[in-house]
This record gives C-alpha cells, structure tokens and sequence, in this order.
C-alpha cells in the first residue's frame, strides 16, 4: 500500500491521543506522514516519530491565524506531488474543519464515522449504521486521495519505538480575507480529573438521577475513583449538563476500563458511545432496562440510594 497521511493535531509540542491512534493504524497499512499546523513540529517530531511518522510535513507558524484554512490550503498544494492514497483524520472539531475544506479545495469526498480501516481492492473504511447494530464498509473507487474521518477510541495508540520524525515546511498560500482572521483567544474547560475521552474509569448519569442537584453523585464518585463524569443525551438536552459531559452516538465515544451508568436505561444512541467498554456496571432500578443487555455486571436499585452508599463504602476503604 502507498502511503497515508495522518493529520497531527499538536499542543505546545505534546500530540493528541486521537493521533497517537490514527498513527498507529496508519503504520500497518503503509508509510505514514504526519500533517501539522503550528510552531510545535520540531518539539511533536520526537513523538510522532515514535508512533509511526517518518515525516512531518509543517506550515510552520501561522502567527495566530485559522489553522483549517490554512492547513487545507497548504495540503492542497502539496497533494499532487506528494500522491497519498489516502489522509486520516480524527472526528475533532479541528479534524473536521481541515478535512471538509480540503474535499472542496480537492472535490473530493469524504468518508465519515469510521471505526476501522481495511485494505479490500484500495483502503476501505469500517462504518456503523443503524444506531451501530451493523457495520458497512465504503471505500473510494475514483483516482483522488482518500479522505477519512475516524472516530476517537476506534484503536490502541502503542509507541512503535521509531526515531524522531524529519520536518518538512510546506508553504500556505494567501488565504485572502480569510488569512485576516486571527485567533486571539481560546476557551478552555477546567478540570480536576482526566478527560473524559481518556479516563480509565467513567461514571455517566441519566434521567433515572431525578434532577440537576442529584448530579452532584456523579461527580463525586467520579473524584472518589479517579475518573471522569460523563452523561446521558437526555440530561444534557434538559440542560442539567454541557455538552462535553455527553456520552453516545452524538457526543463522545469512550472505551475506559470501567464504565458505570447509573440512572441510564440504555438507548442505542448511547450504548454506541460506550458499549466497547471493557467492564461495564449498570445502575437501575428497571430490571429490564436495555442497559443490562450489555452490563457485565447490573445492580438494580435506586440511584439514589446505591451511589451514596457507594461513596460510604470508599470513603471507608
């Protein structure tokens, strides 16, 4: 297989695990360059090396300007002599905002929500449909480089132990008005624990919590274990929650070693967000909520008894 571009989202030299996993599928299925934006390509090479990349092809600094439009510009540029057979990138804000402007830059099309990669006849992509109950696989049949979106969790990032990557400068073109646009400030949520994407241990609430204030349990047993709080669709659009605390099919898709929901009956938009997880415990007082079908262990019982007991019981240990 030729080779696959990864796009490598940075942060004062330190790489994002979405990455580290694109990286790391990237390097079974042929030679792997990573694609950056930024002034950290040189302090990410070191990391990126290690995970697969044996190039990182850079804008170099865009003095505050718009990542997406200037990394698609450049890429654009650079597709034709350079000839991937295909660019990964993770369903991110800022994966998402380089891939569209790329495929219009390109008119090319992009495959969306894959959980997988195979090489079948050209690079295919593994998608779920249906509320996730099937997969179906989509590959591209026309001559122009794939462009892939993957979602978070879909592999294991593993260091491959390689050298340092080689940096690469590509030049942006002028963006126009759009190259006027200067980021000047950026929000950022704070958080005493892990991310909720990258926790080992997540505890999400749902309706079965009765109101806003009981959602402090949640929270409290997610401190108390050393893990992140997530939540329901249903409680986010009640508005008890942002956004970011949202596990599911439209929100974030996490694989921690342990998974406890507690109050959540268990729609498939929300067991696709979280049925890969490797130990899950369900918390309801419905015996026959749907979340017991894939629960490796159940308890049937009121949240509102159970959890404060269980915050008693750590507190004890």
């Amino acid at each position: 297989m030729g080779t696959i571009w990864v796009h490598a989202e940075t942060k004062n030299g330190e790489v994002s695990t979405i990455t580290l996993e694109l990286l790391t599928k990237a390097r079974e299925l042929g030679e792997v360059v990573a694609v950056h934006a930024g002034s950290d390509a040189e302090a990410a090479a070191l990391q990126l090396g290690a995970y697969g990349a044996s190039r990182v092809l850079s804008t170099g600094d865009l003095d505050g300007g718009l990542i997406g439009p200037a990394l698609a510009s450049a890429l654009s540029g650079v597709i034709g002599e350079e000839a991937p057979q295909a660019i990964l990138f993770g369903t991110t804000y800022g994966g998402r905002d380089v891939a569209g402007r790329l495929s219009v830059k390109l008119d090319a099309p992009v495959i969306t929500n894959i959980v997988d990669l195979v090489d079948e006849d050209g690079l295919t992509g593994v998608e779920p449909v249906f509320g996730g109950t099937t997969n179906v696989r989509t590959r591209f049949t026309g001559e122009k480089v794939g462009i892939f979106l993957v979602r978070p969790k879909s592999f294991v990032a593993e260091s491959a132990g390689g050298d340092s990557a080689a940096v690469s400068m590509i030049a942006v073109p002028d963006l126009g008005n759009t190259g006027a646009a200067k980021v000047h400030n950026q929000f950022v949520e704070e958080s005493d624990g892990p991310k909720l994407d990258e926790a080992s241990i997540v505890v999400s609430g749902g309706r079965g919590l009765g109101e806003a204030e009981k959602y402090h349990l949640i929270e409290d047993l997610a401190k108390r274990l050393g893990g992140a709080a997530g939540a329901s669709r249903a409680i986010v659009d009640a508005g008890w929650v942002p956004y970011s605390y949202q596990v599911g099919q439209t929100g974030k898709v996490v694989k921690p070693d342990v998974y406890i929901a507690a109050g959540i009956s268990g729609a498939t938009q929300h067991m696709v967000g979280m049925k890969g997880s490797k130990t899950i415990i369900a918390i309801n007082k419905d015996s026959e909520a749907p979340i017991f079908s894939i629960a490796d262990l159940g308890i049937v019982g009121d949240v509102h008894k159970v959890l404060p007991a269980l915050l008693e019981a750590l507190g004890e240990s």
